[in-house]
């Protein structure tokens, strides 16, 4: 009898080390670890999975429809699998880094997951009226752009938000002091709770987000929120630096017209992308906004650097 005929299906929530907590289709969880030394579920995987005691050892992780990643010079760190949408929020004050931004959704893209964009604290007037204004380049490329007061939070606010996550799995990605933690709480009242049930249950010490989380909104486990770690750097080294402009939806629709089909978009004559880049900051719809061209060189060059190690 082969070993998947044994194995039950699971959905893994939540890992540590080489650890993993599996929950079972009627909603009860089990923990379970890696066959070999290195545990490969990320939070999200559906996997097969077979009794031993209590626990249970992973058989086979089953396929993907994505995988959200990071990658520097020499780490990768995979946040969560078979995803529906990358929320990434954001925040009037502290300003937020455009950079981080945009690798997150060019991450996104290189996956095909949908990214929607929240700017929290609109109850701060000025400074969320400059962040606004900040992200029209991102309106005009199509991107949906939610405006938040999580401070403030009021059930119409909560109903908005839940409309765009209904029936999806969502990563929730943002830096530390965009409101995520709050978000989260919203959203899973009982959060704190579930996630120290987890961590005592991977023992894994202290339950602060220092590992990606899987909780479910409404009681049907229809719709999937996934709490991830804060990061400081977002590495984009699994993309080719040629892929770049095409995962840039500003850039993707002038590469056609480049006289060169290996242009860069660095410096060669009759380039498509270079053409439409605006002379100045308040681009319209179709052209390339400075700042957002400006990330475009920065990223293609440290992509093309050759290895440090």
């Amino acid at each position: 009898m082969a070993e998947d005929d044994t194995a039950s299906t699971g959905l893994v929530v939540a890992t540590h080390g080489r650890h993993c907590l599996v929950e079972r289709p009627d909603g009860t969880r089990v923990l379970c670890h890696a066959k070999g030394k290195k545990n490969e579920t990320v939070v999200g995987d559906r996997v097969l999975w077979r009794a031993t005691g209590d626990e249970g050892v992973i058989v086979r992780v089953q396929e993907r429809r994505n995988l959200f990643y990071r990658q520097d010079e020499v780490r990768t760190k995979s946040f969560a699998a078979n995803l529906d949408l990358v929320l990434v929020l954001i925040a009037a004050e502290p300003e937020f880094s455009e950079m981080q931004l945009a690798r997150a959704l060019i991450a996104a893209e290189a996956e095909r997951i949908a990214p929607l964009i929240a700017l929290n604290k609109s109850d701060l007037v000025e400074p969320f009226e400059r962040a606004w204004a900040r992200l029209l380049p991102y309106r005009h490329m199509g991107y949906g752009v939610l405006p938040l007061s999580l401070r403030r939070s009021s059930d119409t606010d909560r109903d908005h938000l839940l409309q765009h996550l209904h029936g999806k799995t969502t990563l929730v990605l943002g830096p530390s002091g965009a409101g995520k933690s709050t978000l989260i709480n919203l959203l899973v009242p009982q959060a704190q709770a579930l996630t120290g049930e987890i961590s005592q249950a991977l023992n894994s010490g202290k339950h602060t987000t220092t590992a990606t989380t899987w909780y479910w909104v409404d009681a049907q486990r229809s719709t999937g929120l996934i709490d991830s770690p804060g990061f400081q750097e977002f590495g984009l080294h699994h993309i080719e630096p040629m892929q770049l402009a095409g995962l840039m939806p500003d850039l993707r629709p002038h590469v056609a017209e480049c006289k060169f089909y290996n242009c860069t978009h660095l410096h060669e004559p009759g380039c498509g992308v270079i053409a439409a880049v605006a002379q100045a900051p308040g681009a319209p719809a179709g052209q390339i906004e400075p700042s957002r061209y400006r990330i475009y060189r920065t990223l293609f060059e440290e992509l093309s650097e050759p290895p440090r190690y």
